[in-house]
């Protein structure tokens, strides 16, 4: 093999690592840009990242053969879904081209991307002919006026819309929609987003505004728990719980008693599922992080470009995985507050 051409076969390794938790790692996420066409309140307000924000420069990022030699080689590690990011990643050139190539990784078993949909009317056809296999949008609110305050987008929700339509129609269905729910902002769409997915056969994730990273001004007050978001939700349409479908997975599944699909909600804050994540996210700039509230990662990029070989590169990335023993949201507290942490928009999420 090139070193530009990655080594997609499958082969033996000492078994998938394991932290110091004894958690396995399953799921990478891979952000392939740091920028995004959206100044979400949440993730990357516009009061700070405007017009004059230093993003990262080309020559930083990860080109797209680069990441499909870390995709491949956390794949033989035991990674079985990658899911690619931003940033907003449909703002990176050519982006069917990257999918193409992950979904060519033997051992892969789920290849997904989240999205704020702007771009989805175009993309979604050429990402789905590629080998996509899921997608989720981010949405928070179907009234215009919330939307646009939330999302700091220049657009009309209708645009967004129109993308998960053109997901569906691509065959990218079930099409997820992740909600951040910020009280004193778009609670009051949390029963209509549910009418509005039950409809259009889409899986809603409503997820508690988090303390990710340091610009967003979050507070314990703006959060609305996962409990009062479903026990909404249930008054208006009947729920019954549904047991987790795999380890690890985050959100806590509910079906609606009349049969017409499920809700979900996703409760860092209130309930911390720490003990049993096992997921790692590569930064645009190679940066692996193994919390989605690190401060720091390791560098992959520097031994990559240096001419690092797999056996090279996989040890740096068990030796990562090994030591780690993150649990943020276990700990959460006054004086974990205070500690630096990546902004979400660094490592997706």
């Amino acid at each position: 093999m090139s070193d530009t051409t990655p080594d997609l076969r499958p082969r033996p390794s000492d078994g998938p690592p394991r932290d110091q938790l004894g958690r396995r790692l399953r799921d990478l996420r891979i952000s392939v840009t740091d920028r995004c066409n959206f100044r979400c309140t949440y993730c990357m307000p516009a009061e700070i990242f405007g017009r004059d924000y230093g993003f990262l420069p080309r020559s930083q990022i990860l080109r797209y053969e680069e990441i499909v030699r870390l995709a491949a080689l956390f794949v033989r590690l035991g990674v079985e879904k990658l899911r690619i990011t931003g940033g907003e990643p449909t703002v990176r050139r050519d982006l069917p081209d990257l999918v193409r190539q992950l979904a060519a990784i033997q051992g892969l078993r789920d290849l997904t991307l989240t999205t704020n949909g702007s771009a989805l009317r175009t993309l979604a056809a050429p990402l789905a002919d590629a080998g996509l296999n899921r997608i989720t949008v981010s949405l928070d609110s179907l009234d215009d006026v919330v939307f646009r305050a939330m999302s700091g987008a220049d657009m009309p929700v209708t645009r967004v819309l129109d993308g998960i339509a053109a997901a569906q129609e691509a065959g990218l269905a079930p099409v997820k929609v992740n909600m951040v729910v910020r009280r004193g902002s778009n609670e009051a769409s949390i029963v209509p987003m549910a009418r509005w997915a039950r409809e259009s056969g889409l899986i809603l994730r409503y997820i508690e505004y988090m303390d990710v990273g340091t610009a967003n001004g979050w507070r314990m007050d703006d959060v609305v728990p996962g409990a009062e978001i479903i026990a909404l939700v249930d008054a208006a349409f009947p729920l019954q719980a549904l047991p987790a479908g795999y380890p690890g997975e985050v959100a806590t599944r509910f079906r609606y008693r009349d049969g017409a699909g499920e809700v979900g909600v996703i409760a860092s804050v209130t309930a911390p599922f720490c003990g049993a994540c096992t997921r790692a996210r590569l930064s645009a700039e190679g940066q692996l992080f193994t919390c989605l509230f690190a401060a720091r990662g390791t560098d992959l990029r520097a031994p990559l470009r240096g001419g690092a070989d797999d056996a090279e590169m996989e040890a740096r990335i068990r030796a990562a995985w090994g030591g780690r023993a993150d649990r943020y949201s276990d700990l959460r507290s006054a004086e974990t507050a205070n500690l630096p942490r990546v902004e979400m928009f660094v490592i997706g999420g």
